[in-house]
């Protein structure tokens, strides 16, 4: 098991995914098989707020969702260690939302902390229960699904 807080050197080890396309800064608490808690910072730099919006930055809820899911698949692939080992592919793959609602906008100098618990897990199917906060406000919240391949 890898040492709290999980940093980017560490995140890139877990998930595929690269800048501009990694939302996750930091896992800051790892319960394996039962919860996670991982953090992304959000700089007026990221690429997106170029477009949306213009004058006024707001970040777009299906990357919100995506960090989301990034959070969870890190908790499933160190709770399902044989995932780790397939080489060449990303091994979990983000594949249903539900329940899905956002409750602020989320502007450049947020922090958020991302919560997830799973509500259904195997070496298959996955389903997670999250949340995202800023300052301990519940931003956003989702059911999401993945699968282990």
């Amino acid at each position: 098991m890898m040492d709290l807080p999980l940093t980017h050197k560490d995140i890139i080890k877990i998930l595929p995914h690269r800048h501009p396309f990694l939302f996750v800064d930091m896992i800051t608490e790892l319960e394996l098989g039962e919860r996670i808690v991982g953090i992304k910072n959000v700089t007026i730099s990221e690429p997106f707020f170029e477009g949306h919006f213009p004058g006024n930055p707001i970040m777009p809820g299906v990357l919100v969702i995506e960090a989301m899911a990034q959070v969870g698949g890190i908790l499933a692939r160190l709770s399902v260690p044989e995932s780790m080992g397939i080489e060449g592919e990303s091994a979990i793959y983000f594949v249903a939302m539900d329940k899905v609602k956002f409750r602020r906008p989320i502007v450049p100098g947020d922090q958020i902390l991302f919560e997830l618990i799973p509500m259904r897990k195997g070496s298959r199917i996955w389903k997670m229960k999250g949340k995202a906060m800023v300052n301990k406000t519940v931003v956003a919240e989702a059911e999401l699904f993945a699968t282990i391949r």
